[in-house]
């Protein structure tokens, strides 16, 4: 749970955090864009953890506690103040970030 809160405040960076309007449907419209972003996230990095344990020297070196200690809300790897160049065309490159990610 801590770590979800942390997730949250680091993704819901802006005015402190917190939702700074009265006006309901603005409240709903942040709510739900954190919900999206939180998703987002789990769901790259869910694909970037697997990619990494397919190869078998990450996945014969991991134990069942560090197994159990995995988790896809981590962040250390988003910048969340950069320009986001988004291609359609192009697919992400998943495993050579998820590689980056375990050197980093």
């Amino acid at each position: 749970m801590e770590n979800w809160n942390s997730a949250n405040g680091f993704i819901f960076y802006g005015k402190g955090g917190e939702i700074s309007t009265n006006r309901l449907e603005d409240q709903e419209v942040a709510v739900l864009s954190l919900h999206l972003l939180q998703n987002c996230l789990v769901s790259i990095n869910t694909l970037m953890i697997q990619s990494v344990l397919s190869e078998k020297k990450w996945m014969d070196t991991m134990t069942p506690e560090d197994l159990r200690a995995l988790s896809p809300l981590i962040y250390s790897h988003v910048n969340p103040y950069g320009i986001f160049k988004l291609d359609m065309m192009e697919r992400i490159p998943i495993e050579e970030v998820a590689l980056e990610m375990v050197y980093f």
